[in-house]
């Protein structure tokens, strides 16, 4: 098995980089393999609605120049993904917003690539808006039928220089235990489809308000 996580911060060794390494670290010890992507420091187009990946459904964004349909396939490949990203204005880092914006856009329109996945999402914060990023991280990961692991607290982990979440135990202690709950549910599932089959994917209805 194989978990993909996104760094979502233009620091490479940042607060963000070092919650997920946590989370990383208990994924490795079981056996799991991972990789990390820094996604804060790339030149990434936000979503301009062209609708061009529900038209083709080839599984790919419109815009070639950026590595998102790279990642987007070794989102389809992997068995769990985590998405993390520092708290900008109470909300997620805007080129992490873009990149998330497109990628789950093709994998909505491309009979919802990542459904029944396990998907987690964290937030490194100086001081307040961690919990508002950790549900807008999160929005993508229930829209897409992903299974989500929990933790014994919120998945935000606090610091402002590089390095300063080291220092906060809670936080710490946090991501351990996620990366602990997200292997557990990972091998349940694996184990689990051999026992019981998943439910029959739905056809989704879309209600708009104005006709």
């Amino acid at each position: 098995m194989k978990v993909v996580a996104f760094n979502g911060s233009p620091r490479k060794h940042g607060n963000t980089a070092g919650s997920l390494n946590t989370v990383i670290a208990e994924l490795e010890r079981e056996g799991i393999e991972t990789e990390i992507i820094h996604v804060g420091r790339e030149e990434i187009h936000g979503c301009v609605a062209c609708f061009t990946c529900a038209k083709k459904k080839n599984e790919r964004c419109a815009f070639e120049d950026d590595p998102v349909n790279e990642w987007i396939q070794k989102m389809k490949a992997a068995d769990g993904i985590i998405i993390g990203s520092p708290v900008h204005f109470s909300g997620i880092s805007g080129r992490m917003k873009s990149f998330l914006d497109r990628a789950f856009f093709v994998i909505s329109v491309n009979n919802g690539m990542l459904r029944h996945k396990v998907g987690a999402a964290v937030a490194a914060v100086r001081r307040s808006g961690g919990v508002t990023t950790m549900d807008s991280l999160n929005h993508y990961l229930l829209y897409s039928e992903m299974m989500i692991p929990s933790a014994n607290y919120w998945n935000v982990a606090y610091g402002m220089n590089p390095g300063e979440m080291e220092q906060d135990g809670e936080g710490k202690q946090i991501m351990s235990v996620l990366g602990k709950n997200m292997a557990w549910l990972m091998k349940l599932m694996e184990a689990g489809k051999k026992v019981v089959p998943p439910p029959d994917q739905t056809t989704k209805i879309l209600t708009n308000f104005i006709r």
